[in-house]
């Protein structure tokens, strides 16, 4: 496994913090969605062209919390491989949790994206390079001034190879010093995601303008762009 702990480092170094408060809150349902590691498509499309069997294209899941789930969604869309992001809970101790009850830091869930991407394109590994690279890691229970137990940095893996791999690269990183403190981030089995409300989907794309979206989302996002301009998709890097 290839980690890029320089590169970590190096971002870091030249990190700075603009922080402001979440304070919209919504009382709708989130939707539970359990998604397995492997996710199957079948490109009809593929097959009816060539005229044979069916075309099988096998999609991993990760499940990372980084913070506010509007940042950390901005960031992983961009990225080349990546299929879809969808923000939501994962972690806690209840089903269905609305954003308010989560929010209050007592159902125990982690605001989370659930992000289903392309092996063959992105691996796991660079997945975790973005991950560790984009929020502090050594905060626990906080992202700037986002705090409560739901900003908590956690991965939840989805089979014994992410977390095998997750744990190597939180070792290195630590023996290598990139944090002036030792990194807290939470690495647990995945149980459940719940989808969060519908307006916290595609969130900064469709809020830009909002304080919180320039203030805070826009320079992390400006940043991430410069560091992985080798890993954008298509659209992001022209």
């Amino acid at each position: 496994m290839k980690l890029n702990i320089v590169l970590v480092i190096v971002f870091l170094l030249s990190s700075t913090t603009a922080c402001q408060t979440k304070t919209q809150v919504n009382t709708g349902n989130a939707t539970s969605t359990d998604t397995s590691n492997k996710v199957i498509f079948t490109t009809a499309k593929e097959k009816n062209k060539a005229n044979m069997s069916d075309t099988t294209i096998h999609y991993d899941t990760a499940t990372l919390g980084a913070g506010c789930f509007w940042c950390v969604e901005a960031i992983f869309q961009d990225l080349n491989g990546v299929i879809s992001v969808a923000s939501g809970y994962s972690g806690g101790g209840i089903s269905n949790p609305t954003y308010r009850e989560v929010c209050s830091g007592r159902t125990g869930h982690a605001e989370v994206c659930q992000i289903v991407y392309n092996p063959k394109i992105l691996s796991f590994d660079e997945l975790l390079e973005v991950f560790w690279t984009t929020h502090d890691p050594t905060t626990l229970n906080q992202q700037g001034a986002d705090i409560g137990t739901q900003y908590r940095s956690a991965i939840f893996y989805h089979s014994d190879e992410q977390r095998k791999t997750a744990e190597e690269y939180k070792q290195k990183l630590n023996e290598a010093n990139a944090y002036p403190n030792p990194i807290v981030t939470e690495i647990a089995p995945y149980t459940a995601f719940y989808k969060a409300e519908d307006y916290h989907q595609n969130y900064y794309n469709q809020n830009g303008s909002e304080p919180y979206c320039r203030i805070v989302i826009q320079p992390k996002v400006d940043k991430f762009k410069k560091v992985f301009k080798d890993k954008l998709s298509k659209q992001q890097s022209q």
